[in-house]
C-alpha cells in the first residue's frame, strides 16, 4: 500500500509539471525576425482583419531614411518594399510614419520640412498597390501653404477603398515653438478627412479648434461610424483625453473620456489609443494629475457616447505609451511601459468591462529614453503581435515578436 501512495504521488507530480510545462509553452513570447538594417526604427503596425503589416524607417546616413514595410506571411516577414526615400523628412520619436491598407491599396504617411525652422514640415501621402512599388503617388494631405506644424497622423480604411484620416494641423499657430504654454499665437487644431484611392482628399474638416500640441490622436471604427479621441487643451491648460463621433454625417462637440483634470503646462507626448468591436470601443490613456502617473481604460457599450469609470491598469510606475486591442464585446488587452530608472519594461494585461483584470505579461525589456519610441501592439487570428525600437549598443533595431492570446486567459 505504501509503494502505491508513493506511486501515485509521483504520478500526481509528473501532471502537475506538465501542466505548468503547457502553461510556460502559451505563454512563450515568439520573436519574428525581420530583414531590416541595425539602424532601423519607429515601427507601426496595422492590421486589416486578415493580414498583418508593419511600416518603419531606416536611416542610411545622417540625412537620408527610407521609408519601408512588410507583410506577414506564414508567421515570418516578407522581404521588405521600399516606398520611398529622403533628406529632407522630419524624424521625430514620437511622430512617426504610418500605414493602412484597403483592398490592396497601401496608404502611407511621413512629414517633410517645409521651411528651416525646426516645427515647419508637412504630412505627405504615399499611395501605392501592394507589391507594384513602381506606381507611387505622393502628395500633400492638407490644403493650407503655412510653414507651421502638421503631424501625428491616424489613418483608417474606411467606405469602399477609401481610408479615414486625422491629424493635428498647426496652421493657426504661426510658427510658435513646439507645446508652448500659454502662447498667444493660435492652437493647435485636430481635423479629419477621407482619402479617395485616386489621391483625392476629400471632407476635410475642423473636429477641435484647440487641442494639445504633440500628443498622437487615435480613431476607430464603430458600428455608427468614425470617432476620434486625443488629448484636449483647455484655456486653463487642462490636457484630458476627449472624444468626438461621426453622428449623422457631422462631428459632435468634443467631450471628454473622463474628467482626470490633469493640468499640466505643456504637452507630455503621450496620447490615448482607442480600439473598436461592432458597437464596444475602448480607450487607453496616461495621466499624471496630482503628479501621480497611472494608465487608465475606459469601456463603451454605445459606439462611444458615453463611458464607464476607468479602470486603472498599472501599478504606480507608469510612462505611459500606451497601446489596446478589443478581443470582444467585453474584453480588452492594454499594453503600456513602466520604467525604473534607465530600464523600462513593456507590460501587456487582459482587462473586462467590469474590472477584471489579468496579471501582467511581460514582452520585453528596453531603454527607458525618447529613442525606444511607441511600442506596438495588433491582434489577429488569435494572436497579439508587438514592435518596439531595441536600442542596445547605441544602435536602434526593430524587433517584433508574438505570443497566443490564450496567454492571457
Amino acid at each position: 500500500m505504501r509503494e502505491l501512495k508513493i506511486l501515485v504521488f509521483f504520478f500526481m507530480v509528473l501532471i502537475s509539471c506538465k501542466k505548468e510545462q503547457n502553461t510556460n509553452l502559451e505563454t512563450e513570447i515568439i520573436k519574428i525576425e525581420l530583414s531590416a538594417s541595425e539602424n532601423s526604427m519607429q515601427p507601426f503596425l496595422f492590421n486589416n482583419g486578415n493580414d498583418l503589416w508593419m511600416s518603419w524607417t531606416e536611416k542610411i546616413d545622417d540625412s537620408l531614411y527610407t521609408l519601408n514595410y512588410s507583410k506577414l506571411d506564414s508567421g515570418k516577414w516578407e522581404n521588405p518594399i521600399e516606398i520611398t526615400r529622403g533628406e529632407d523628412w522630419f524624424v521625430n520619436w514620437a511622430d512617426f510614419p504610418g500605414l493602412a491598407e484597403n483592398n490592396g491599396n497601401i496608404l502611407t504617411h511621413l512629414l517633410k520640412k517645409s521651411d528651416s525652422a525646426t516645427f515647419s514640415y508637412d504630412i505627405h501621402l504615399q499611395l501605392s498597390k501592394f507589391n507594384n512599388n513602381s506606381a507611387v503617388k505622393e502628395f500633400k494631405l492638407h490644403t493650407d501653404s503655412t510653414k507651421t506644424e502638421h503631424g501625428f497622423v491616424t489613418m483608417l480604411p474606411y467606405l469602399n477603398d477609401s481610408f479615414f484620416v486625422t491629424w493635428l494641423d498647426g496652421r493657426n499657430t504661426g510658427g510658435g515653438g513646439h507645446g508652448d504654454a500659454q502662447s498667444t499665437k493660435g492652437a493647435m487644431q485636430i481635423r479629419a478627412a477621407r482619402v479617395l484611392s485616386t489621391g483625392e482628399v476629400i471632407e476635410d474638416v475642423v473636429v477641435d479648434n484647440k487641442t494639445c500640441d504633440c500628443c498622437q490622436t487615435s480613431a476607430a471604427i464603430t458600428s455608427e461610424g468614425p470617432i476620434i479621441v486625443y488629448r484636449d487643451r483647455s484655456d486653463q491648460e487642462v490636457r484630458d483625453i476627449y472624444i468626438s463621433r461621426m453622428v449623422n454625417g457631422s462631428w459632435s462637440i468634443p467631450k471628454p473620456i473622463y474628467n482626470d483634470l490633469w493640468k499640466i503646462n505643456g504637452c507630455p507626448v503621450n496620447g490615448p489609443k482607442s480600439s473598436a468591436f461592432n458597437s464596444s470601443l475602448v480607450v487607453a490613456w496616461f495621466t499624471a494629475d496630482d503628479n501621480i502617473p497611472k494608465v487608465n481604460i475606459s469601456f463603451s457599450n454605445n459606439n462611444g457616447e458615453t463611458f464607464d469609470d476607468p479602470i486603472q491598469i498599472d501599478n504606480g510606475n507608469s510612462i505611459g505609451r500606451v497601446d489596446v486591442a478589443m478581443l470582444d464585446d467585453q474584453n480588452a488587452l492594454v499594453s503600456w511601459m513602466e520604467a525604473t530608472g534607465d530600464i523600462a519594461e513593456i507590460k501587456v494585461l487582459k482587462v473586462n468591462k467590469n474590472g477584471g483584470k489579468k496579471s501582467p505579461l511581460l514582452i520585453s525589456s528596453l531603454s527607458a529614453s525618447r529613442s525606444s519610441g511607441f511600442p506596438q501592439m495588433e491582434v489577429l487570428n488569435d494572436m497579439v503581435y508587438f514592435a518596439w525600437n531595441d536600442n542596445s549598443e547605441d544602435q536602434s533595431t526593430v524587433k517584433t515578436a508574438r505570443v497566443s492570446v490564450s496567454a492571457f486567459d
